[in-house]
């Protein structure tokens, strides 16, 4: 099965460049280009992607909001985000996650590593490095006092599926997760599966702001 992939971004040379290293790929497949947020909604419409490399800074429409836009009322064959930045800790970490992005990639990223991100993001898992994870729970201690959702779903899980929505909040792997309750890795996933069935949510970026967002967890646990 080859992952479409559409490119959104400002520079003509970004989109050039992704857009040969993963043509370059058996599995991959650039169908279109934009250079901003406007042009790429138009162009996800019309091409209906698996995934979509934006950019998050660009003339008349920003990424974010074009992130929303997209994943707006999101059901089958919306594609996932995967956010381009020039810094991992771009300013716009939070909120590029909250739109529902599933990831982010630096721009300087290599064929290899642009090829597993669009492969992951592709495949329904989110890519979400430590220090992204880091950014995240700092922004959640800086915000403080923001109101929290109701924690009503949160009352749907069983006990070991908070305890696995508690330590993806931390920043753990499935693998350091199966590590931490002895349990087999695919059993991890399954769990992980049903929270997310269960709460509504997209991937791995919302279970961890939702996990703040209630207070299941809190900076610095």
């Amino acid at each position: 099965m080859t992952v479409r992939v559409v490119i959104v971004d400002d520079q003509g040379m970004v989109r050039t460049g992704f857009g040969v290293l993963l043509n370059a790929q058996p599995d991959i497949e650039v169908v279109g280009e934009a250079v901003n947020g406007e042009e790429g909604l138009r162009r996800v419409a019309e091409l209906r992607p698996d995934v979509v490399l934006m950019d998050v800074r660009m003339p008349v429409m920003d990424g974010l909001e074009a992130t929303r836009r997209i994943l707006d009322g999101a059901g089958d064959g919306v594609p996932k985000i995967l956010m381009l930045t020039t810094f991992d800790l771009d300013d716009y970490v939070y909120e590029a996650l909250r739109a529902g992005a599933s990831g982010f990639l630096l721009k300087d990223a290599s064929a290899t590593e642009l090829a597993d991100a669009v492969r992951v993001v592709a495949g329904g898992d989110a890519l979400l490095s430590p220090s992204i994870t880091r950014r995240l729970i700092a922004e959640f201690s800086r915000l403080g006092g923001r109101p929290a959702p109701s924690r009503k779903r949160l009352d749907e899980l069983t006990e070991r599926e908070t305890e696995v929505l508690a330590l993806v909040a931390r920043g753990l792997s499935n693998g350091e997760i199966a590590g931490e309750l002895v349990v087999a890795e695919q059993t991890v996933k399954t769990h992980f599966g049903r929270i997310l069935m269960k709460l509504g949510l997209r991937d791995r970026p919302q279970a961890i702001v939702y996990a703040y967002d209630v207070g299941l967890v809190r900076p610095g646990d």
